[in-house]
């Protein structure tokens, strides 16, 4: 079980830091690589693959229907859903992160943040935020974890701003931060091994 994957993980953030520890991992995404190692990437649609050598698999499934932020936008102010097809996209959303969360691995961890309660996802198991890892930035994240710690966290910075409002590209905005990925590999990776 030395092997792990990162599921819609087009940045290669989390994959590097395994890597780092010598852990044989690779990314997953419908998009091409930007973190530099197209021979670590898996450009595929994750439901292709054989999930069997992997000891942990860590998910980010696309958010932009399940976040609770863009309630805005699916209800109006009644709180009936105003916005049929966002709502249909946020079922099909739904049924991909159900497909990451009831992967049969040893450990697991999806990533993403509040989900609207709309949607009954699982309840998650902790929030985290950049700047209790040494990222100056606030973004709450939640995990919902399998087999694994809860995520210590390892520096404490007076956070800038938000991360959301810093940036327009929902590209970047989705990346994981350094010091989150530093985390989970030094405090995962052993588990893998």
């Amino acid at each position: 079980m030395g092997k792990m994957i990162v599921l819609c993980e087009e940045s290669q953030a989390i994959t590097i830091a395994f890597r780092r520890k010598g852990i044989e991992a690779y990314s997953c995404d419908i998009k091409k690589a930007s973190g530099g190692h197209p021979e670590w990437h898996i450009r595929d649609d994750a439901r292709n693959i054989d999930f069997k050598d992997f000891g942990l698999v860590i998910a980010h499934p696309p958010c932009t229907f399940l976040s609770s932020v863009t309630a805005c936008l699916l209800f109006d102010e009644h709180g009936n859903v105003k916005d049929e097809e966002r709502e249909q996209q946020g079922w099909k959303a739904r049924e991909f992160f159900m497909f990451c969360y009831e992967l049969d691995v040893p450990h697991l961890c999806i990533e993403n943040p509040t989900p609207l309660s709309y949607f009954g996802l699982p309840y998650y198991m902790q929030t985290v935020q950049p700047f209790q890892f040494g990222d100056p930035f606030k973004k709450r994240t939640c995990l919902w974890l399998k087999g694994l710690p809860l995520l210590r966290k390892t520096q404490y910075v007076e956070p800038l701003c938000s991360w959301v409002e810093r940036t327009s590209s929902s590209t970047i905005r989705a990346r994981t931060f350094p010091g989150i990925a530093q985390a989970m590999a030094d405090q995962w990776s052993h588990l893998v091994t």
